[in-house]
């Protein structure tokens, strides 16, 4: 039996919210990448984390998505260690820790950048969050399936559990990547790259997520993840706000239950609060 069959035994498994709009909250200015406060504030880091612990969270991220030596410079080793770190300590044995990769930030299609150089930038984020103890890694936020899969080839290289997760938030009916694949072509093709779990996150609101799970899993036989957003973001003088609220979140949880997903949490937007509704929603209807 695999890890993640393992983890999946007893159900489904609720995951953590947002990050960075909670290290916003707590002082990070925007434009400056979160990562780099795995380093200068891992206090505050490591609040959000435990926020989620509290809030019921089985499985908890790291703050490391954008730690890639082409989406931002520094001391990237050290910034993926301590980010699996400040999850591991927050967890504190209570939830797994599964490690973010995001995208490069550059398009291999318009040769922004090369195969070799974002599979590079990949391996070496993917090789510093696996030696520093994660449970597994998530390739998370993706848009490109080409890029997606070097991600989870590298990620794969560490011999741990590697879910890829897409924002579908183009196309008619926003059931398509900024590139235009479709939750069945995605599917496809995390499969033939050897994901473990294939899903969505960021890109709609809770709303379209049951139906993106569903195709998704009529598309492949793996696990499927699920983070949507908290509505859709509105500006409000300088700061972003979210319109959905943590009950109205949590009432699609059975909605995505049925559609199959293994797991569930909230993306941008959404705080311990969604978390907690969501463990309550799943308590009401077991």
């Amino acid at each position: 039996m695999s890890r993640l069959s393992e983890w999946l035994a007893g159900g489904l498994l609720i995951t953590d919210g947002a990050w960075g709009t909670e290290l916003q909250t707590r002082g990070l200015a925007p434009g400056l990448a979160p990562d780099i406060w795995n380093l200068d504030h891992p206090e505050r880091v490591e609040a959000v984390a435990r926020s989620y612990i509290e809030a019921g969270s089985q499985i908890i991220l790291t703050n490391t998505f954008r730690a890639n030596s082409v989406a931002m410079e520094g001391d990237i080793e050290a910034i993926n260690r301590a980010g699996v770190a400040i999850s591991k300590r927050a967890a504190a044995g209570q939830a797994l820790v599964f490690a973010s990769i995001g995208p490069t930030g550059k398009m291999l299609i318009a040769g922004e950048i090369g195969k070799e150089q974002a599979s590079a930038a990949f391996a070496a984020q993917a090789e510093a969050l696996a030696t520093a103890g994660a449970d597994a890694l998530l390739v998370e936020t993706m848009s490109d399936v080409e890029e997606a899969a070097l991600a989870v080839a590298a990620a794969k290289g560490t011999g741990l559990p590697v879910i890829a997760s897409f924002a579908f938030d183009s196309g008619k009916n926003k059931d398509r990547t900024m590139m235009g694949a479709t939750p069945e072509a995605v599917a496809a093709a995390m499969v033939e790259a050897g994901a473990d779990a294939v899903g969505a996150n960021c890109g709609v609101g809770i709303e379209n997520a049951a139906l993106l799970c569903r195709r998704l899993r009529a598309a492949c036989d793996l696990p499927i993840w699920i983070k949507p957003n908290a509505g859709l973001p509105k500006m409000e003088g300088t700061a972003i706000r979210y319109d959905v609220s943590p009950e109205f979140f949590a009432s699609h949880y059975a909605a995505l239950r049925d559609a199959g997903a293994a797991f569930v949490g909230g993306c941008c937007g959404s705080t311990p609060d969604f978390i907690r509704a969501l463990v309550s929603a799943r308590c009401a209807s077991n």
